[in-house]
């Protein structure tokens, strides 16, 4: 039985994960994220992630109108750490499969082989529409098949001395990336589509699921589970979380309600625009949207015993390999939670590999 794995969705974006004009508002700056990693990294953390992000949502936060670029930053976070695996977040459609891989190769190196792929198509059209980089006649379907096609472009450039592709969408002629990673980076995929099941099962190593239920979580996982297995793969499956933590319940609901107060109703309507939602539907959402909608993810709140218990039921329930965890303020709340949460996590996975082993002697 193979422990379970925590990390952190690094704030590379002001704002982080809540909109909301009365919330903590990591300013998104290298110093900022690169303290957080360093916290995660001494509290006992496994990971380290930052998306990619080329425009933001504006309204009264601005929200992720500040943003560094994900695979340069985790090339300077790589040297800052020691232990800790390095994510980074590519686009396949900005970025040519021989550039990617050449980049990746060069994290390989300074991370000592942590680094992580993190594949995206791209799916808010504005941020490309900016550059000239958006094809709004490719299906959803399509940018499946365009990922595929770029993942096996890189994956070959990091084994293959040379490598030819006439492709759908990426021609490579006699191309080269040298030297090759010493460990090719782990790859990691987001999606809940059976096209991104799929994806996942066939070339990550990692994959990011959300579901609208326990249930649905639960079934996207044992999904990408069986699909992997299918072929011979072992996939791991994680979930997003944020961690709202105080020393009582009581206080963390307060918490909570806090940051629900100044939800930010102009940046989330422009988050669904981008989406693709028509802006009367928009318009209709906004003027029913709660304090709870200040969440980008599920969250949870309370005590460190509480939040314990929350996690277990979350990781449990929904037959996950690990949790990727998102806090108000990082600087603040990393370092209770390394003390308080992760040493309970880890206890409790060694119980159940000792049980487990118990069990087959």
């Amino acid at each position: 039985m193979s422990e379970r794995e925590y990390g952190i969705f690094l704030p590379i974006a002001n704002g982080g994960w809540l909109v909301s004009e009365t919330a903590p508002h990591p300013d998104g700056s290298y110093d900022y994220n690169k303290k957080a990693a360093i916290m995660a990294e001494d509290a006992g953390m496994d990971f380290v992630m930052s998306m990619g992000k080329w425009k933001g949502f504006g309204g009264s936060t601005d929200h992720w109108g500040r943003t560094l670029e994900s695979m340069t930053m985790m090339a300077g976070i790589a040297e800052a750490t020691s232990r800790v695996k390095i994510w980074a977040t590519v686009h396949a459609n900005v970025h040519n499969p021989v550039v990617a891989a050449k980049m990746f190769t060069t994290i390989d190196q300074i991370s000592g082989g942590r680094a992580g792929m993190n594949i995206v198509s791209g799916a808010y059209a504005e941020e490309f529409m900016q550059m000239g980089e958006w094809d709004a006649t490719l299906s959803k379907e399509a940018r499946y098949r365009m990922v595929d096609e770029w993942t096996e472009a890189v994956t070959r450039l990091w084994t293959e001395d040379s490598v030819t592709l006439d492709g759908e969408f990426f021609t490579l002629t006699d191309a080269e990336s040298r030297p090759h990673p010493v460990k090719p980076p782990t790859i990691i995929s987001a999606g809940n589509s059976p096209a991104g099941r799929d994806f996942q099962a066939r070339r990550s190593n990692g994959a990011f699921l959300s579901g609208a239920t326990m249930e649905e979580l639960r079934d996207s996982s044992r999904d990408v589970h069986e699909r992997a297995a299918a072929l011979g793969r072992e996939v791991k499956t994680y979930g997003m979380l944020t961690v709202v933590m105080a020393e009582t319940d009581a206080l963390a609901e307060k918490r909570v309600d806090e940051i629900g107060v100044g939800v930010d109703r102009e940046a989330l309507a422009n988050m669904r625009v981008s989406w693709g939602m028509p802006r009367d539907r928009v318009s209709s959402w906004t003027e029913s949207a709660t304090g709870h909608d200040a969440f980008q993810t599920p969250y949870v709140f309370g005590s460190p015993d509480t939040i314990v218990g929350h996690i277990n039921t979350v990781v449990e329930g929904a037959e996950l390999d690990g949790l990727m965890i998102i806090f108000p303020d990082y600087l603040d709340d990393l370092p209770p939670f390394g003390e308080s949460v992760l040493p309970v996590l880890r206890a409790q996975d060694a119980d159940r590999a000792a049980q487990a082993w118990s069990a087959q002697a």
